[in-house]
């Protein structure tokens, strides 16, 4: 049989119709069986005898090259002492797929094509029998890059798997060193673990004595005390304290950096080793982790990221108690963050220009003011600023400044020293300082006091603030964000807030649309919310029935978003169906509609007129909550105007206010 060559460009252009079909078939049966396979010599094993069964062969063969040629798998009674090794260098040199004579066994063909992988370099899948067709190289040569492929998805998953593995035992690592607060204990504990993980003899972790230029390692087993000092310039572990890179050691006695000191002294012999530095969370070295005589072998590259992941745990253990308190802070956020979210729902127009609007700001340190009446959200706002920011690994901290007393405020932004005050038995740190590093949320901040805006407007200013009863000024690092149901402009007028303090807040400002404003959102509202509290409540998601939806669609909700989350609460633990009808809306009738005026026939027009328009205004007084304002502008008056309207109908609420201007009588 005359030796024949197709490289993998001719593939395409030499398979036929119909082979590729079959060739397909079997491809997607390698992947239905490397799916559930456990391993790749597995997959072989179970594949082999499929493949010759496609293209007629006796024997089927895997055999790599690393350096010598050795028989993965194989299927048929010819293996690897009847191939020809140099016909399988030339396979992988050319990289091309033959089909020749094997003069080994007379009468019998063999087909060898490279197989294309990243984990099986070197492989080669070869075919034998006694007759060939001159078309089935390309199909053969295509099944071989589909078993490369599958082998290349096998290594991966179990790289995966190792990698998830070792996460795991990490974890459980820093579970055990949040137990151990004193420095020896928690090194040997370490080491200890490091050696399990990591699958080796010993580990020393190498404290960094800059100023004495000395390596302080513990545990140092075999030396006499368990701890031993170093000049750092002693051998790898010098180097990588130096160099600040991580290096893997094969044969440490034939390196010329390795230093015996420590052997000699101990009587122990390291073969291998692998060392990397140990940084703290400010970047700075703090020393050096160092593994020692793999159990099996070398040590891997996979070993070296295992051995920095674990090295940050260990640079954890060796930090104060201010950064231990960070990353506990930092963990408690990011838990918040999972469990709670900051998903702001709605397609409405208003609601994509805001999210659109929070992306951009996102990444930003700006001060922001987000305006709205209560219950619209600005909480909402506030963490998808945060959390989808560089900030959001970081603490989101909210304080309500209307809920706190002028005293109690300034003690809960910025802290107070032991003594400042009765009560004040220890310092207490504040807002802005648990705040370090994410953002502080100012809720309600037109009720906070003149004191606490002046204290605001120099942390905004300087970045400083000042202890209640202290006089030492603590640097911080927080973005602020600031949100009102009020009229600062109108408070800056009446001398109630700071004009220096407005501008200063008012760099951005976000203006929340109210429920009513984007009646498109409150059925998405409405399901988002119900399926939450549906989880909660432990039962399956309710449905709304469609006289439900037009109810909820047709409510004015002046309490906003907080009002729908409130009834959905409601409704998710207390409605006794699946689905929600619209009797299980009835509480949300306003009380007001029990009330509503009814004018008698036995009226004089007048009269009836003056009843509808009081009724009427105080409706759109309650809507907004009392804000006058707001009232005079859903009505379409100017405030002035409705307080005359007010007072001509001898309504109570208009109180002793005094306009010049006249209301027509056809206004309402």
């Amino acid at each position: 049989m005359p030796t024949k060559w197709i490289a993998w460009q001719q593939v395409s252009q030499s398979i036929q119709a119909d082979d590729a079909i079959r060739v397909l078939q079997a491809v997607e049966q390698f992947v239905a069986r490397a799916v559930p396979a456990n391993s790749a010599a597995e997959f072989l094993r179970d594949q082999l005898p499929e493949i010759a069964g496609e293209l007629a062969a006796n024997s089927v063969g895997f055999f790599m090259r690393n350096p010598d040629w050795v028989a993965v798998s194989q299927h048929g009674r010819i293996g690897l002492s009847e191939m020809p090794k140099s016909l399988l260098m030339d396979v992988l040199d050319r990289d091309a797929g033959v089909v020749a004579s094997l003069d080994s066994v007379p009468g019998t063909y063999l087909a060898a094509t490279p197989v294309p992988s990243r984990s099986h370099t070197g492989a080669v899948l070869t075919f034998a029998g006694r007759s060939f067709p001159d078309d089935a190289l390309p199909s053969a040569m295509l099944m071989a890059k589909a078993i490369g492929a599958c082998l290349d998805f096998l290594a991966r998953r179990s790289q995966s798997v190792r990698r998830i593995d070792q996460l795991q035992s990490i974890l459980r690592i820093s579970l055990n060193l949040s137990a151990v607060h004193e420095t020896e204990p928690l090194l040997q504990l370490i080491a200890k673990e490091a050696t399990r993980l990591l699958e080796c003899d010993r580990a020393s972790i190498f404290i960094w004595d800059k100023e004495h230029h000395e390596l302080v390692a513990c545990p140092a087993l075999g030396v006499e005390g368990n701890s031993l000092r170093l000049p750092d310039n002693t051998g790898i572990v010098g180097e990588v304290i130096h160099q600040g890179v991580t290096l893997r050691i094969d044969d440490a006695y034939n390196d010329p950096r390795f230093s015996r000191k420590v052997d000699n002294a101990s009587g122990y012999k390291t073969r291998n080793l692998l060392c990397g530095p140990l940084y703290g969370s400010d970047k700075k070295l703090l020393g050096a982790f160092e593994v020692i005589n793999k159990n099996s072998g070398s040590f891997t590259e996979e070993d070296e990221i295992t051995l920095a992941d674990l090295s940050l745990q260990v640079a954890v253990a060796l930090q104060n108690t201010r950064e231990r308190e960070s990353l506990l802070r930092s963990h408690h956020q990011l838990t918040q963050q999972v469990t709670k979210g900051a998903t702001i729902i709605g397609d409405s127009p208003a609601m994509q220009a805001m999210r659109s609007t929070i992306r951009r700001l996102a990444a930003t340190d700006l001060p922001i003011l987000i305006l709205g009446e209560s219950g619209t959200g600005k909480e909402v706002v506030a963490q998808a600023l945060h959390y989808q920011g560089p900030r959001s690994d970081r603490p989101f901290v909210a304080v309500n400044c209307a809920a706190l007393t002028e005293t109690l405020l300034e003690s809960e932004l910025f802290g107070h020293e032991k003594g400042a005050f009765t009560d004040a038995r220890e310092m207490h740190r504040g807002k802005f300082e648990i705040a370090e590093g994410g953002t502080i949320f100012l809720d309600e901040i037109g009720d906070m006091s003149p004191g606490g805006q002046a204290k605001l407007l120099r942390v905004l200013e300087q970045k400083v603030i000042t202890r209640v009863g202290g006089s030492l000024s603590i640097p911080i690092n927080a973005r602020v964000i600031a949100a009102t149901n009020a009229h600062l402009a109108d408070a800056v007028r009446a001398k109630k807030f700071r004009e220096d303090l407005y501008f200063r807040l008012n760099v951005v400002t976000l203006d929340l649309p109210s429920l009513r404003e984007r009646a498109d959102d409150v059925l998405p509202l409405a399901d988002h919310f119900l399926n939450l509290f549906a989880t909660q409540a432990r039962r399956p998601n309710l449905k709304m029935s469609p006289e439900a939806r037009k109810r909820l669609q047709a409510h004015a909700w002046p309490g906003n978003v907080r009002e729908l989350r409130n009834l959905m609460e409601r409704v998710a633990f207390l409605a006794t169906g699946d689905t929600v009808e619209v009797d299980d809306l009835a509480f949300i009738l306003s009380p007001e509609q029990l009330n509503v005026f009814e004018p008698s026939v036995d009226m004089r027009l007048n009269e009836a007129t003056n009843g509808f328009q009081q009724n009427f205004i105080r409706k759109a007084i309650k809507r907004v909550k009392g804000n006058m304002s707001e009232a005079a502008k859903l009505l379409g008056l100017h405030r002035s105007n409705l307080y005359r309207k007010m007072r001509q109908l001898g309504m109570s609420e208009a109180g002793g206010k005094d306009d010049d201007v006249d209301f027509p009588d056809d206004m309402v």
